[in-house]
């Protein structure tokens, strides 16, 4: 993988490189003659058999025979390719590439690279100057007073870069415009808005940059604190994906939390960007965070090589039981050992410790529940142990997770746990267990021959909802739709479940109705959307980009309205800012206006 950058590069790199330096900062060295000692990281080791010789440039241990130069140890100790443990280390030395035939390798297989690499510096600068304005700025005091009520230290907030972005939404344009950015440039970096490429993206929120695992800022998620922005306000707003920046790919906080993952051999999935802070501030630094996108299959492959547990730590909401659930089912699917942490004493990481501190959080880390236990404990929650109905609820829950696991023993363990749990005699378990398809078949159709009291609301294939479906089909004709509308576009909740089931699976490559499918919750739902796939090609293609001027029109219409509204309020203010704002709203509702009625024809 490393042909295409020069020998005379690689050379370069190796003489400029300090391999005691590097090795010192994963392991601790004690120097013994001329070479340096200590416990060899790529095996349990109890006594220093791992030597690093500065003059030779080489690690050895003489226990389990590892060896090679300081490129090697980087390829091991952060599982990357041989040419990126190079460029790391290049870009530590102070070495610029060279590279053979011209180019990179990454531009000989992207010919983007060098365009993200301008978005990546822009984003790195951004996150300077976002936290210079949290920091220094009267503008961003309220926003320091604010994350500093919430217990963050200096230290903290330096670390993370956390910064403040003003809510004047016109500033970061004149800005950049005056560092030679061309517009092209602007208009696809995410830092504006899509509709109205004038306006920041971020207005009046506390910002998170994203860092990848090499510590480059790649992204931006925005905490709305105050501000005049006439959209809708969410609480959390994050950077759309872009062409260096992908959810799935990335972990917040990865590129801190990395080496004591490594050495703990373990990792804290959390939910949010605040918790995933405070356990680092308090010390429990091998924890990270996902990206507003539920864990993927994509985000434990880059854990996978370093831990030998997992441990999550989600809301005691419903939406963060369901997400622990299933995200215990995936790392079983891995076979990677799972443990919960059930906070008590506040909502979330970032409470419990500004209530009670960083030594009782790390105390409730630490008495973490093993999954198997975690589950029992819920389901004996939803379904009485006392009743046969209840039995067989739970068992067939249950029985998923069995599924999961990749061990016979594990299997007949956690089988006699649960029998022990609900008092059930084991073999009759095991039997249920082997013909659960069969039971799940029958207990269902019991449940539809029940008249229950309460009655699920019905799903109304509403024209919103039969636009969206017409892309369930063909991934091409969702990203058509994903370029014109967002899920936050979209009025109906069953819209929006859809849509969001299509991008997660677009998003992993995985686009198909079966996978659809599965990340949809109501049946009826599921229903609908299997009738949808018994239209004809052509008729879907053509239905499609009917549906996607539909949903578009409907968008233009609720920006009108928010447009028309935000126009009544400024027009009754006499303050200047106020009066550029309305020019501008004027001009960009006589825009909406003429985009409506193009549309209309």
């Amino acid at each position: 993988m490393a042909g295409f950058i020069s020998r005379e590069s690689i050379e370069e790199v190796s003489n400029r490189t300090d391999i005691v330096q590097v090795v010192g900062e994963r392991i601790q060295l004690t120097q013994k003659g001329r070479d340096w000692w200590g416990c060899c990281p790529f095996h349990q080791d109890k006594t220093p058999s791992f030597s690093v010789s500065p003059e030779k440039k080489f690690y050895y241990c003489f226990s389990c025979h590892a060896t090679g130069t300081v490129i090697d140890f980087i390829k091991e100790m952060d599982k990357v390719s041989f040419s990126e443990a190079v460029s790391l280390l290049a870009k530590k030395a102070g070495v610029i590439l060279k590279y053979e035939n011209g180019g990179t390798e990454r531009q000989r297989e992207d010919p983007n690279a060098k365009l993200k690499e301008e978005y990546r510096s822009l984003y790195t600068r951004m996150a300077g100057t976002f936290h210079y304005a949290l920091m220094e700025t009267n503008a961003g005091k309220f926003a320091l007073d604010y994350i500093t009520k919430r217990g963050l230290t200096k230290e903290t907030l330096e670390k993370f870069k956390i910064g403040y972005s003003p809510e004047d939404r016109f500033w970061l344009r004149k800005f950049l415009e005056g560092k030679s950015y061309s517009k092209e440039f602007l208009d696809n970096s995410g830092l504006f808005n899509r509709k109205r490429p004038d306006t920041a993206f971020f207005c009046g929120r506390l910002m998170f940059p994203i860092f990848d695992r090499n510590g480059d800022c790649v992204a931006m998620g925005g905490r709305f604190l105050r501000g005049s922005d006439f959209e809708a306000q969410s609480k959390y707003k994050n950077s759309p994906e872009l062409m260096h920046y992908k959810k799935g790919n990335i972990l917040y906080a990865f590129n801190f939390a990395k080496e004591s993952i490594r050495r703990n051999k373990k990792v804290i999935f959390c939910e949010g960007y605040m918790d995933c802070i405070a356990y680092h501030q308090c010390g429990v630094d091998y924890a990270v965070a996902t990206l507003g996108t539920a864990m993927t299959m994509e985000h434990l492959h880059i854990i996978k090589p370093f831990v030998e547990e997992v441990l999550l730590s989600f809301d005691s909401d419903a939406a963060g039981q369901k997400a622990t659930r299933r995200s215990i089912l995936m790392c079983r699917s891995l076979n990677i050992p799972v443990r919960v942490v059930q906070l008590q004493g506040g909502k979330d990481p970032a409470e419990i410790m500004l209530t009670f501190g960083a030594e009782y959080l790390t105390k409730q880390v630490n008495g973490s529940r093993f999954d198997f236990e975690f589950l029992i404990s819920k389901l004996q929650e939803l379904y009485p142990k006392d009743t046969p109905w209840g039995k067989s609820k739970a068992s067939l829950e249950y029985f998923e997770y069995i599924d999961s696991l990749q061990s016979n023993v594990e299997k007949e363990s956690c089988l006699e746990l649960f029998s022990q749990a609900y008092a059930i005699e084991k073999e009759a378990l095991r039997q249920d267990y082997l013909k659960r398809e069969n039971v799940r078949a029958r207990l269902n159709q019991f449940n539809n021959n029940q008249i229950t009291a309460e009655k699920k609301e019905k799903i109304v294939m509403t024209a919103e909802l039969q636009a969206v479906m017409t892309a369930v089909n063909d991934v091409n004709l969702f990203k058509k739709m994903h370029e014109e509308i967002t899920k936050d576009d979209l009025r109906e909740e069953s819209s929006r479940q859809l849509y969001s089931a299509m991008e997660e699976c677009c998003i992993n490559d995985s686009f198909s109705v079966s996978n659809i499918l599965i990340r949809l919750e109501s049946d009826e739902l599921k229903g609908l959307v299997v009738k949808s796939t018994d239209v004809h090609g052509d008729t879907i293609a053509e239905s499609a980009e009917g549906s996607i001027r539909y949903l578009k029109s409907k968008v233009l219409e609720s920006r009108k309205l928010k447009i028309r509204e935000r126009i009544e309020v400024l027009s009754r203010s006499s303050l200047p800012e106020d009066k550029m704002e309305l020019e501008k709203l004027l001009k960009q509702k006589m825009e909406v206006d003429s985009k409506i009625q193009d549309m209309k024809g």
